[in-house]
This record gives structure tokens, sequence and C-alpha cells, in this order.
């Protein structure tokens, strides 16, 4: 039985500097680290790349964990997917101030499409990282909002439940 997410992956190009920036910007602290080098079959396998090799990281934020890779081997290119194309299209980080956020990492050099704006129940922006991805500053303004932060909360699931 699935009980949760446990990681977003997200490939990029310098790794040094995709923690570096998302400690900055957001917060994120290392949980672990690790590489492989060509001729592991088991990540071979796993990944679909034969002769892969790789540093990687894991990032922890709040209940977010994500693993972001380096790849060494295969030419890895920089895509830009438009938000109308087909895939995982963006992260979402939920902010208790969307506007103090968005000054902020607007200061540390993140592009934006536009201000934080909206009506009712919630404020959002869309901007980019250093690489490209497509990154959501969220606040539910309305607590009794089903999708307010607070109320995301489930218990996990037990195996066999």
């Amino acid at each position: 039985m699935i009980v949760g997410v446990h990681h977003v992956a997200i490939s990029t190009p310098d790794l040094d500097r995709f923690i570096a920036t998302y400690q900055q910007w957001f917060g994120f602290e290392p949980a672990g680290e690790g590489d492989w080098q060509p001729g592991n079959a088991r990540i071979d396998a796993m990944v679909g790349l034969q002769d892969s090799a790789a540093r990687y990281a894991m990032l922890r934020r709040g209940n977010l964990h994500l693993e972001v890779f380096e790849y060494a081997t295969h030419d890895p290119q920089t895509v830009r997917p438009r938000m109308c194309d087909y895939g995982i299209t963006h992260l979402c980080f939920y902010c208790d101030d969307i506007f103090a956020d968005y000054e902020r990492l607007k200061g540390l050099g993140m592009v934006f499409n536009c201000p934080p704006g909206g009506v009712g129940a919630m404020w959002a922006t869309y901007g980019r990282d250093h690489d490209g991805n497509v990154i959501e500053l969220l606040q539910i303004v309305d607590r009794e909002s089903p999708f307010a932060f607070a109320n995301l909360r489930v218990p996990m699931a037990k195996p066999g439940s």
C-alpha cells in the first residue's frame, strides 16, 4: 500500500550551486549525499541509462524532501517546459507571508512572472530558480479552506490498514 510521497527528484547541471541556492532561498537543509560511478548495473537498470554516473544530495524542508542529481555522463540537456506541457510542471512552496517572501527572493535573484496576487482564499505567483525550474509561492489566507496547509495534514496510513 502506498502511504505517502517521500520525495521529488530534480536533475541539475551544478549540484553545489543548487544546494546553496535552495538553502539560501527556501531554507532547505542537507539530509544526505552520495554518488555512483559507471558500471553500477543496479542503478543503471533503475534509471534506464547505461554506464551512468552522478552525484546526488537529499535536501529537507518541512514535509518535503528533494533528491537532486548532477549526472556526469549522458550529456544532460536543459529543458524549460511550459506550464501547459505534459508532466510535472512546478514545485509549490507554502508561505505564511507571500509578499515578504516574494521581495526577499526577488532581492536574491529569483525571477518571477508577476507579483503575488489572487482572489478569495489564496495568493500565488510563479517564478524560476537558476536552473529554470518553475517555483510557485502560495499563501492560503482563508484558514478554513480545505487547501490550507494545516488542513492538508493527514495521519500516515499503517501497513495493512
